[in-house]
């Protein structure tokens, strides 16, 4: 797009995913993001409204990540499927720049969240009885809490603050599908080699960072499992089965993508298809499949909106 004056550009031009196939990868995409949005706006409504899930430490917390993958989703995954039913992909400068905030806040709230849960789950392993003592109601309210506001301050704030600060006066064709930070900066019409050097510490100081944490806890946890019985070995690796997958799927694509400079490789695209569209859609069903309290309240909750049907007719 043109720019007002020399210094200040008005937007940016996307080149989306593909230029070939956009009827076919539009309806994939589109199924996906129903999926997505369902499936985690059942997952919320669930631990709401279930009186069961609703007081333990856990299902607040499985609760809370459903409503941060629907979020994040939702920054990038209806820009991109308005974009496939126009010829210009064009995304205007604050646009820009809030893709990139908002990208970056749920993603690094999603983070901190995962290592919470992580913590969770190895008060609720080794320390059994002390569990909702130790992990009250207030409690997870303030861990919730931080996870959002250190996504929001800590990590979005700062790399949003350090992208849009220097200048883009050179080309405006931005070869993603949504707005982020190594291939806006690579417009930049100045030396980025410091912001890049910033960028990267940041990104990888909360990524890497929460990474170790959960990895450290994990192993904790399996030492402590030695002792105790086959059927509650089974059920905590039932569990923390799960949160380790989502923890994979998250984690493992934003370290290949964002801690490394500012080059681009053509996996790149397929990659952040992952993390923004693709884990989003999973984690409800990682979590529904493979744990019966999950399933047993949808089911109450299916019973009740039956009845409640019933009654109205």
């Amino acid at each position: 797009m043109r720019k007002e004056n020399d210094s200040k550009v008005t937007g940016f031009v996307l080149l989306g995913l593909s230029s070939s196939w956009e009827l076919q990868i539009f309806l994939i995409f589109v199924l996906l993001y129903m999926v997505t949005v369902l499936g985690n706006l059942l997952i919320v409504v669930t631990v709401w409204v279930d009186a069961y899930l609703f007081q333990w430490p856990m299902y607040f917390f499985w609760g809370h990540l459903s409503f941060l993958d629907l979020c994040l989703s939702c920054v990038t995954v209806p820009k991109m499927l308005g974009d496939f039913l126009q010829e210009g992909k064009v995304i205007s400068f604050s646009g820009c720049l809030a893709q990139i905030y908002f990208l970056h806040f749920l993603g690094a709230s999603e983070m901190f969240l995962l290592t919470v849960m992580a913590y969770d789950r190895y008060v609720a392993i080794c320390n059994p009885l002390h569990y909702l003592t130790v992990m009250n109601r207030w409690l997870c309210v303030q861990l919730v809490f931080v996870c959002w506001c250190g996504g929001a301050l800590a990590h979005s704030f700062v790399q949003t603050l350090l992208t849009f600060q220097l200048p883009f006066c050179n080309s405006q064709v931005i070869d993603h599908y949504f707005c982020d930070v190594h291939p806006v900066l690579k417009l930049a019409c100045a030396d980025t080699t410091l912001v890049n050097m910033l960028v990267i510490a940041n990104s990888s100081f909360i990524s890497l960072g929460c990474f170790l944490i959960l990895l450290a806890s994990y192993t904790v946890i399996l030492f402590s499992l030695r002792k105790r019985s086959a059927e509650s070995r089974r059920k905590a690796l039932s569990t923390c089965g799960s949160h380790f997958t989502v923890v994979t799927f998250f984690f493992v694509p934003c370290i290949f993508i964002y801690l490394r400079p500012s080059t681009t490789f053509p996996l790149d695209k397929a990659v952040s298809v992952f993390y923004t569209t693709i884990t989003p859609m999973l984690n409800p069903l990682i979590y529904t499949l493979r744990n019966e309290d999950v399933k047993n309240a949808m089911r109450r909750l299916w019973s009740q909106i039956c009845t409640t049907m019933k009654m109205l007719i």
